[in-house]
């Protein structure tokens, strides 16, 4: 999902950032509540729920580390996790090539990819990828949607905070068509049961989700690939993904 761009300021605090932890700390993990089905919050106990919640405090345990889940702009976790206000970020980041250059990422833990939700307006006239150029489109700030949604030729891309924001937009008409993952998509038409929209068949692109830590802690991210291991041969992972997913 996210990139952005971030001073030299800020890249230079994280030089001098002691990100290391000791077994019995408390890690503080950020993620952004309006991802579902990955993160987001249960309107009636507000607690952080969903797939994604669920995975890392499976790993948490298995790993035996001590966790608290804070709420955080998607756009403001990577600076987090330089600046050491953040030891973990778990909130769909689709693993690049960009975002690996600062900071580390476990082993994938979800096969996900891009895809567009379009007002039934439009059933006829676009059908494909292709149909999106040189419409206007709404993304969430910083994802890997809106990148792509600006590179779609002479289309026009507005960003919002949330995927929750761009859909409203969506409905309100702002735009032709929201551009987000897949899977984010299909759990709104499906949570919504919003009849007038529709999903493109269309996967744009596949990508892979990782978990954000520091490039400072190798240790760290050793430890959640290990737990993300665990989690999968014993049968715990597949558990989450049924809840969330069929």
């Amino acid at each position: 999902m996210n990139f952005f761009k971030k001073s030299l300021a800020v890249l230079g605090i994280c030089l001098f950032t002691n990100n290391t932890y000791a077994q019995d700390s408390v890690l503080k993990v950020v993620t952004e509540p309006s991802f579902a089905p990955f993160e987001f919050m249960d309107q009636t106990t507000t607690e952080l729920v969903g797939f994604d919640i669920d995975i890392i405090k499976a790993i948490a345990k298995v790993e035996d580390l001590k966790i608290s889940i804070a709420s955080m702009p998607f756009d403001g976790q990577i600076p987090a996790i330089l600046s050491g206000n953040a030891d973990i970020a778990i909130s769909g980041f689709t693993i690049t090539k960009e975002r690996a250059k600062l900071v580390n990422f476990s082993e994938p833990y979800y096969d996900a990819g891009l895809g567009a939700l379009v007002s039934k307006k439009y059933k006829d006239s676009i059908k494909s990828l292709k149909d999106l150029e040189g419409k206007s489109l709404c993304t969430q700030i910083g994802t890997s949607g809106a990148m792509f949604a600006d590179k779609i030729k002479d289309a026009t891309s507005t960003q919002f905070n949330t995927a929750a924001e761009s859909f409203m937009e969506l409905n309100k008409g702002s735009c032709i068509a929201a551009v987000n993952d897949k899977p984010v998509l299909e759990y709104y038409l499906a949570t919504s049961k919003n009849d007038a929209l529709f999903l493109l068949s269309d996967r744009f692109t596949f990508e892979q989700y990782g978990i954000v830590t520091s490039k400072k802690n190798k240790e760290l991210t050793d430890k959640i690939s290990h737990g993300l291991k665990v989690i999968k041969e014993n049968g715990t992972y597949d558990k989450i993904y049924a809840k969330w997913f069929k």
